[in-house]
């Protein structure tokens, strides 16, 4: 095919998003809408800013990176791979983060009170963070570019999830406050902490069953919870308080879980956060709320 006859990136992002739209795909890690996916797909394989202005829309594919696209677009119709596996680029709370298989694509509510810097949760400027399960360390990387002085922990069972995370770290600049420490929940962490973020695997094995097919290349160890989802999120209630400063504040997402847990903990003073870009299913509770738990918890 020659030159004058190449397909533009305009023509390239309709003809991608005609053929996305016309098979049966579940958008939900990144996008919402063919349109959004083929955008993140061809952009980010053809290195064009999102912001792209409309010469470089007028640009010409070369033979070579029209290849690279159809293959591409072939595993994300036929095998289902998410569009951040196939380009190992996310997106989170604006900033662009390495992902593969061995971590869940980032696509968090917290991002949009990292963005907030946690406006009116917290007592104080967070000194010492834990980012616990951070899988890509996406949570933690970004906390730690919102609040420039404080001293970042990412924490999790993986170790291959830490290793991609250690690329972030470096990605980021970030290596001289921010550390990735291989650790089952709290066991090999040392407190206190002011701020303890955690967005844990929290998904039952029913839910699991019936999730579509994209989430099948997503690691399980970072989505099941034994007890209908709760069990690992009730081990983070009993623990974080030994892990947290006198005023320290924990912000822990449960997803669509937050309705078993409310039930589990009926008495707990859970607060329940609102999101103006979506979300739900997020909790915020203070070290003295968890220690005057205690009881409740334990049983």
């Amino acid at each position: 095919m020659s030159n004058s006859k190449a397909e533009t990136v305009a023509q390239c992002v309709s003809r991608v998003s005609e053929q996305l739209e016309a098979a049966d795909l579940f958008y939900g890690h990144g996008t919402d809408n063919p349109w959004d996916e083929a955008v993140y797909l061809v952009f980010t394989v053809l290195g064009i800013p999102f912001d792209a202005e409309q010469a470089q829309m007028s640009q010409a594919l070369s033979t070579a990176q029209s290849a690279t696209l159809d293959a591409l677009l072939s595993r994300r119709i036929e095998q289902r791979v998410p569009v951040a596996y196939l380009v190992q680029e996310a997106w989170f709370a604006g900033l662009p983060f390495k992902v593969d298989e061995r971590v869940l694509i980032p696509r968090s509510p917290l991002a949009e009170l990292i963005a907030q810097r946690f406006e009116t949760l917290l007592p104080a400027v967070p000194q010492r963070i834990l980012d616990l399960c951070t899988g890509s360390g996406c949570i933690g990387i970004a906390t730690a570019l919102a609040f420039e002085q404080a001293r970042v922990d990412l924490a999790d069972i993986s170790s291959h999830a830490l290793s991609l995370a250690r690329d972030n770290i470096v990605r980021h600049g970030v290596e001289a406050r921010v550390r990735a420490i291989e650790s089952d929940l709290f066991a090999g962490l040392e407190g206190p902490y002011s701020l303890i973020l955690c967005n844990p695997p929290y998904v039952s094995q029913s839910e699991i069953d019936d999730l579509p097919p994209e989430y099948a290349h997503e690691p399980v160890l970072g989505l099941y919870s034994d007890e209908e989802g709760l069990a690992i999120p009730l081990q983070i209630l009993r623990q974080a308080a030994d892990y947290l400063s006198e005023d320290g504040v924990l912000i822990m997402e449960v997803g669509y879980s937050h309705e078993a847990l409310s039930a589990r903990l009926p008495a707990m003073p859970f607060l329940w956060l609102g999101f103006d870009n979506g979300g739900e299913g997020i909790f915020v509770l203070t070290a003295q709320q968890l220690r005057d738990a205690e009881a409740m918890l334990a049983l």
